[in-house]
């Protein structure tokens, strides 16, 4: 390889490199890369076997690049569209060695989800002047992680000098309550509950009067995940909303969906589903940590152009990191 090439090469990942670490922490790229770990050795395993024997990138490792993306739960669809830029790109420079896979990798996917219109993150629990107060209705399936996920937000938005108040509105599972309550206590937040089998638009609407009355920054309301009934679910919902909007008319401002990256691409079935019957407007990945299916995130962000808003890297409440394209990518295809 010539040493121009070279150059290029280590100057496209320093470019890259400078514009990840502008907006992000050591310590936080170190608990990503952690986090990640399972993911990142599972692509890269295979594609050292893929590319043994082989100097440059040719047909034969484009499509075995195409089965490990897809096996790695990309997604067929978005995967099509990495490895045409791939194609596009090597057709462009003539002659690619294997050597740059991951360098490739890592732009042409960073590129696509820049592309991909999904607004940047906002309001999250970095950000200093969110409107007040800020509601944020959170729905998802259950086991997916979505209550331990309200309770680390709860701790963040508090850490960074927010009030929290916490409505209990997934009333379908006594645990699901009991479990919030815990929450609060550890964090050390309010909670509303009005215990099991109750209506839960009653107890957004209390948490949403409790909050307002109290001064409260951010007002997060849990919600049941009975997916199996989607009509039953839009309507109460849709209820809540309502419910809600007559305290304060432009609440919910944030309709999250929480997704268990482990599951891989029935997490992507699960977020059809819910953005088929409530308004979501962000994405919190959860269990990154504990699996080889991190390539989910890059699916779903680009399929459904909805911000993924957090991550869950780890079991501590620091974990949940607000996500970061450039890093995320950085850390799941960079050697």
């Amino acid at each position: 390889m010539s040493s121009v090439r070279i150059f290029l090469i280590n100057l496209h990942t320093l470019i890259f490199a400078m514009g990840l670490f502008d907006f992000f922490s050591k310590e936080k790229k170190e608990t990503l890369d952690k986090g990640l770990e399972k993911s990142k050795s599972s692509i890269f395993d295979k594609i050292s076997k893929a590319i043994v024997g082989k100097s440059t990138v040719d047909e034969e490792v484009l499509d075995e690049l195409e089965e490990i993306l897809i096996s790695s739960d990309v997604g067929v669809d978005t995967t099509i569209k990495i490895i045409k830029r791939i194609e596009a790109r090597v057709a462009r420079d003539k002659f690619t060695s294997t050597s740059e896979l991951d360098v490739i990798l890592r732009e042409e996917i960073a590129e696509l989800l820049q592309e991909n219109n999904s607004e940047d993150v906002q309001n999250s629990f970095e950000t200093e002047n969110l409107p007040k107060p800020y509601v944020l209705m959170v729905v998802g399936v259950n086991g997916v992680g979505k209550t331990t996920t309200i309770g680390k937000l709860a701790y963040n938005f508090q850490k960074n000098g927010k009030k929290v108040v916490l409505g209990a509105a997934d009333t379908f599972r006594a645990a699901a309550v009991d479990q919030l309550k815990l929450w609060g206590t550890r964090v050390g937040v309010e909670v509303i509950d009005h215990g099991m089998n109750t209506d839960p638009s009653s107890v957004a609407y209390d948490a949403i009067k409790v909050g307002v009355e109290k001064g409260a920054d951010v007002i997060i309301i849990d919600t049941a995940g009975r997916l199996h009934t989607k009509v039953n679910l839009m309507n109460e919902l849709g209820k809540i909303k309502r419910v809600m909007q007559k305290i304060l008319p432009e609440a919910p401002h944030e309709v999250m969906l929480v997704l268990d990256g482990s599951t891989g691409q029935n997490a992507v079935i699960q977020a059809r589903e819910f953005t088929k019957v409530t308004e979501v407007n962000s994405l919190t990945i959860t269990k990154l940590d504990g699996t080889a299916k991190g390539g989910v995130v890059i699916g779903i962000s680009e399929e459904f152009k909805i911000p993924v808003k957090y991550i869950g890297v780890g079991e501590k409440m620091e974990d949940l990191q607000v996500f970061n394209k450039m890093a995320f990518v950085d850390s799941l295809f960079k050697k």
